[in-house]
């Protein structure tokens, strides 16, 4: 059951739905790269390439792009 799918995910500091989406990430024990796109310019341009819209969290799990904080679709990607 290793994760061996790189996650990504791309939030701000004052989104309540990024909390949740950490929050669920880290119960279900994934690692995951967290960039804040509020302050990285680099990262927030890089998130929108992936999903063409500026709207977090948005996540990348080895290539899918997830917008949002779609439970159902982050446990699919993730094989959970």
């Amino acid at each position: 059951m290793g994760q061996a799918k790189e996650v990504k995910v791309y939030t701000t500091s004052t989104c309540p739905y990024c909390k949740k989406t950490k929050a669920f990430l880290d119960e279900n024990n994934v690692s995951y790269e967290n960039y804040d796109v509020g302050t990285d310019e680099a990262k927030r341009n890089e998130m929108m390439d992936k999903s063409g819209q500026m709207g977090v969290p948005v996540l990348d799990i080895g290539g899918k792009i997830i917008i949002g904080f779609d439970k159902d679709a982050i446990k699919e990607a993730l094989g959970l």
